[in-house]
């Protein structure tokens, strides 16, 4: 085939049209770079050639010059995208549309807001249907990305009749990075759907890409899914959300991957204004349950981390019903690293719910732990104490936690009396100083003469941290 001839190229070429045939050149150059450089400055051979030659020229020698690599192509579709003036405004828009595939999506979304409704159909349509089933997934890629947009510019006719089933089969696209674009904007698409035809479109033609989803291959495309599904219960309303949302909720609560169950949790709260919490906890609590007596340690530690998220999310009159045994029970758990995260969630919780919601539900049990006939379960009251103290405040910690860890400086086991120690030097700071000089002092004194050499050691630290010297 002939090379086409460049525009403002050619021996004769017009001289004040030089830079052009340089810019060209780059075009056509082997380093990506360049090329990417020279279509930044596209707009300005534009301008040069005038509208008349920029649809005859410019844009032909471009749709037959650049079958390049995607990158390139996305700067071209991104500079055409606001060529609509420079090729002489939406009347000539049709020559943009035909020139770069890419192009296509990024400007189907500025033309079609240009166009009158019923030109959309013969000029933007062909082509958004072409590249929703580009071969270059980049391209399907920029559809699913810019979907809202493209659904809100072309208006609610062409969205029953195109855009759904186009949506449909960007959910079930082979590539990955396709169908997580589309999850993401699952929610958004079914919110901007005609209210008269919305619930009968997401149960007929959304819902079911959705189930298929939630058992996607890919964890992106799942935690995509989990960050947007639960807002489709507002949408759907209670019925819907309980016989088809529920059992999806269900689904990813028990997902192998964290971020997907993260996703779930924190969100629960929109499920919870739809269907209530009684409901809720009828049908996700088991799970949670479930998953919090799970076998493998590292599963329970996740939802010990999701608690206080999900405390915040569904009140405390439900969390002391219905997940306060749960969080004392990972107390005696016998993996350390659980009874430790388990100690840290008793300290976001009291953050959330408050010091007289401690002292009533929460210090009583950690404190019973105190006479356990085990010495690891002694220690976690100590723990315990160690982070609540601050939370608590001074007077819950002076009157109720204080006489605690002073009898068990007595303990048999040297382990659990150098905790003691440990204990007294980290809630030192909220005691006041006569409860410092008179009880604390001298409980401290006395674990320094220890015969065990730990016990000795920590006494002495905490006298000199505290100044009790």
């Amino acid at each position: 085939s002939v090379e086409k001839e460049a525009p403002g190229g050619g021996a004769d070429g017009d001289d004040s049209l030089y830079p052009i045939a340089v810019l060209i050149d780059e075009l056509r150059n082997e380093d990506v770079q360049l090329r990417l450089n020279s279509i930044k400055k596209l707009s300005t051979i534009a301008l040069a050639l005038g509208v008349e030659r920029t649809r005859t020229e410019l844009l032909p020698f471009l749709t037959d010059t650049i079958y390049d690599e995607d990158e390139v192509l996305l700067a071209l579709a991104e500079q055409l995208g606001n060529f609509t003036m420079l090729v002489g405004g939406p009347e000539y828009v049709h020559c943009l549309l035909d020139s770069v595939r890419l192009l296509a999506v990024e400007a189907c979304v500025s033309i079609a807001t240009l166009l009158p409704q019923e030109d959309l159909e013969t000029l933007v349509m062909p082509t958004l249907r072409q590249a929703a089933e580009d071969k270059s997934w980049r391209v399907r890629y920029m559809v699913a990305d810019k979907f809202s947009e493209l659904q809100k510019a072309v208006g609610p006719e062409i969205t029953k009749n195109d855009l759904v089933p186009a949506f449909q089969n960007l959910l079930k696209d082979c590539e990955a990075e396709v169908r997580a674009a589309a999850a993401n904007k699952v929610k958004e698409f079914c919110e901007n759907l005609p209210e008269d035809s919305r619930e009968t479109i997401i149960m007929t033609h959304i819902l079911p890409c959705v189930k298929e989803l939630v058992s996607d291959t890919n964890q992106h495309v799942k935690s995509a899914l989990a960050s947007v599904i639960m807002g489709l219960s507002t949408i759907l309303g209670k019925d819907n959300t309980v016989e088809h949302l529920l059992p999806l909720f269900l689904a990813q609560l028990k997902d192998e991957c964290p971020e997907v169950r993260l996703n779930i949790i924190s969100n629960l709260d929109c499920v919870n204004e739809v269907i209530g919490i009684r409901q809720l906890s009828q049908s996700l609590l088991p799970a949670i349950v479930e998953l919090a007596e799970d076998a493998k340690w590292r599963v329970r530690l996740a939802i010990i981390e999701y608690m206080p998220l999900l405390a915040g999310q569904l009140g405390v009159e439900f969390f002391d019903e219905k997940l306060n045994t749960l969080c004392m029970a990972w107390l005696i758990d016998h993996v350390y690293a659980i009874r430790e995260a388990a100690t840290c969630n008793l300290m976001k919780l009291v953050e959330k719910f408050g010091a007289e919601w401690a002292q009533n539900t929460i210090v009583p049990k950690v404190l019973g732990m105190a006479n356990d006939p085990n010495y690891l379960h002694r220690m976690t009251t100590l723990f315990c104490i160690n982070s609540l103290s601050e939370a608590c405040g001074q007077e819950i910690t002076t009157k109720q936690m204080l006489p605690v860890v002073l009898k068990m400086s007595n303990d048999q086991v040297a382990n659990v009396r150098f905790n003691v120690a440990k204990s007294l030097q980290k809630i030192g700071p909220v005691l006041d100083s006569s409860a410092l000089q008179t009880e604390v002092k001298p409980v401290l004194e006395k674990l320094a003469t220890d015969t065990d050499m730990d016990v000795k050691y920590f006494a002495q630290e905490a006298i000199s941290v505290l100044a009790l010297a």
